[in-house]
């Protein structure tokens, strides 16, 4: 087992930033990391679900790894996507982050063919095997349509450059069950995707959270994990409210599955930090939507910038 990379706390899933022509939009993608890296976070994952990774051709991909490494210059560590239903092209990705000086590579079950289990395992042992960087397991089922089961994880966990997991279910019960189990395995981090359970599996024993409203508010999401870690429950409850009014205010406007995404996406674009374009097939948000996401984030803003400087 690596222990070489044991990050506890608050690692923003970093949105891509397009221009209208969808190439990466440079300008967008140094406000952004500034605003991370400025806002305290723990380390940046980049290219995963709220990356837009599955809708950038490779050279894009790529492109955008190069950039935010430079910015980043070693500030924090950052986590890679590599997750492709191509396997020489996540091994590509791997390579050139293991090249760039990235600290890590995050890998979902390739998609389209649904893998059993055992396949699964031959799967992740064959790419940490050539992996040049260590690898975090990404459970998201919601998208991969298969569910790293709880067995299967405690195998992988096993292998000397397989360290964590970003698990992105929303199940608390099994976050709680991958905690009791691999509590023996030491350096094995699990991280939780969905912000709305961020105190709740903190104060089980996650390693943190990779959540997607901390693009907008960084130091609002570090502030409520070192709540967490200090103890400081009141704080944590006030906290996790503001979290909670993030989530139900934001990510909600809309009828579909994407809602989340383009919800972050308008509200950055809100905050003068990246705009309001996305990677086909998803659309960004339409004037009605996105007039009703930037009413909600100037409410928003001044809550949150007010439990933020109470606490300074």
């Amino acid at each position: 087992m690596q222990d070489t990379l044991n990050i506890k706390g608050i690692i923003p899933p970093m949105v891509t930033p397009l221009t209208s022509e969808q190439e990466i939009d440079l300008e967008g993608t140094q406000k952004l990391v500034e605003h991370l890296v400025n806002g305290g976070v723990h380390g940046i994952f980049i290219l995963g679900t709220t990356g837009e990774a599955a809708s950038l051709s490779l050279e894009k991909r790529l492109r955008f790894m190069q950039e935010v490494l430079q910015l980043v210059d070693n500030k924090v560590p950052v986590l890679v996507g590599i997750t492709d239903s191509i396997h020489e092209v996540s091994l590509e990705i791997a390579e050139k982050a293991g090249e760039l000086g990235a600290s890590a590579v995050v890998s979902a079950p390739p998609f389209y063919y649904t893998l059993g289990q055992e396949e699964l395992i031959d799967y992740y042992e064959g790419l940490a095997d050539r992996s040049p960087l260590p690898v975090f397991l990404y459970n998201m089922p919601s998208n991969t349509k298969i569910y790293f089961e709880l067995k299967t994880v405690m195998r992988l966990a096993q292998h000397p450059n397989i360290i964590g997991l970003k698990d992105s279910s929303g199940d608390s019960k099994y976050f709680q069950n991958l905690i009791f189990n691999l509590k023996e395995i030491p350096g094995f981090s699990l991280y939780v995707g969905p912000e709305e359970i961020l105190a709740e599996t903190a104060l089980m024993g996650g390693s943190g959270g990779i959540c997607g409203g901390a693009n907008l508010f960084p130091e609002l999401y570090v502030q409520l994990y070192e709540s967490v870690v200090q103890k400081e429950y009141v704080r944590v409850m006030e906290l996790q409210r503001l979290v909670m009014e993030i989530s139900n205010h934001l990510y909600t406007v809309g009828k579909h599955q994407s809602s989340y995404l383009k919800g972050v996406k308008a509200a950055l674009d809100g905050l003068g930090l990246c705009r309001n374009i996305m990677a086909l097939p998803l659309q960004a948000f339409r004037e009605k939507e996105y007039r009703i996401i930037c009413n909600h984030l100037d409410f928003l803003r001044d809550k949150v910038n007010a439990h933020i400087n109470n606490n300074k």
